[in-house]
């Protein structure tokens, strides 16, 4: 005979399931909606319409300078991105050079700011004592709010007299050398060049570039750091392992706002390149970028094909800045994919 489990009101045998059907709170009986899913809604929307208005007002602003630079790209066809003529007087115009110069400059400048600017980061997030770390951060904050036509000022009048004869110590160090001695020449050696430029657009996007690099920094697990330094690894073995791997995404969005703002500067780049359109490998010769040209010449622009063809350089500008972010997405997607198939 089996045991029963007594119960005040009935008794249930242990080899037998006991369904129990909980009700349905008051809230939800009947078609009432459960609470806060009409909110979820609103909140889903808003947020969907907010990511929809940027990207409408990206298309938009494509469509607008495509459509005003058409008579340009009519005038010229493909020779108005191939060809490095510009000669508004015979209405011959060739954007290339100012391509090259936009490209070259900001490489400059991203080569010299971003090991500074991580080496700043890593430094305040990492290394330095407390006490130091914020007048470092307000310092390289307040970078950030100089006026670019300050930057530009300072690089005309104080940086471009005293580089000469440090380009020349570069250009004698390394005459002769392939490459290396084209490279560091010019045409002649001047003041205001591409090296120039790049040095003061590094100085402007050094701020942008720590700052995003500081904060991506700081979101790195402490759990992550005290495992690293609890298997032995130094300071330096700890940032490789584990800060950096994990601020692969950040630090690549903070370098594609520093070029972003490296390709658009305009006075600070027009005061200190030397505005001699030419495509040429050599650093210390002077050159000319898109953004600078269409600053000084947008009031000459009379003819309606002439302003076109500005119009035209800004949207090489938008593509070029496209192509960028889109092949730096892609680069560091590919790596994230390696590093999650060989952990």
């Amino acid at each position: 005979m089996r045991a029963g489990f007594s119960c005040p009101h009935h008794q249930v045998d242990p080899g037998t399931f006991v369904t129990t059907t909980i009700a349905a709170p008051s809230s939800l009986a009947g078609s009432q909606r459960p609470p806060g899913l009409i909110t979820d809604r609103i909140v889903r929307a808003v947020v969907f319409v907010a990511g929809a208005v940027v990207l409408v007002i990206l298309a938009l602003i494509a469509y607008t300078m495509i459509n005003e630079a058409l008579p340009a790209f009519r005038s010229e066809g493909w020779s108005y991105f191939t060809s490095d003529v510009w000669d508004p007087a015979h209405s011959k115009y060739g954007t290339l050079a100012f391509t090259f110069g936009t490209v070259l400059v900001s490489g400059i400048a991203l080569v010299l700011a971003v090991p500074v600017s991580i080496g700043i980061a890593l430094f305040t997030t990492e290394v330095a004592p407390r006490w130091l770390r914020k007048p470092v951060t307000y310092l390289v904050d307040l970078l950030a709010a100089v006026p670019s036509v300050v930057f530009g000022l300072w690089g005309l009048l104080v940086l471009a007299p005293a580089l000469p004869g440090f380009y020349q110590g570069w250009h004698d160090l390394f005459s002769g050398v392939p490459v290396l001695g084209s490279l560091f020449d010019g045409q002649p050696i001047a003041q205001r060049s591409f090296m120039t430029a790049g040095i003061v657009l590094a100085v402007m996007v050094t701020p942008i570039i720590t700052s995003v690099a500081r904060e991506t920094f700081a979101t790195v697990p402490q759990s992550q750091k005290d495992a690293a330094h609890a298997l032995g690894a130094t300071r330096w073995e700890m940032i490789r392992a584990a800060v950096l791997p994990h601020s692969r995404g950040g630090l690549t969005a903070g370098i594609l706002i520093g070029l972003g703002r490296a390709l658009g500067e305009t006075i600070a780049v027009a005061l200190v390149i030397g505005s001699s359109p030419q495509i040429s490998g050599k650093l210390f010769g002077s050159g000319d970028a898109a953004a600078s040209v269409i600053a000084l010449q947008w009031g000459e622009a009379s003819d309606g094909t002439y302003r076109a063809a500005l119009i035209g350089l800004g949207v090489v500008l938008f593509a070029v800045t496209l192509v960028v972010g889109v092949a730096a997405r892609a680069i560091v997607a590919r790596a994230d994919r390696n590093a999650g198939g060989t952990a």
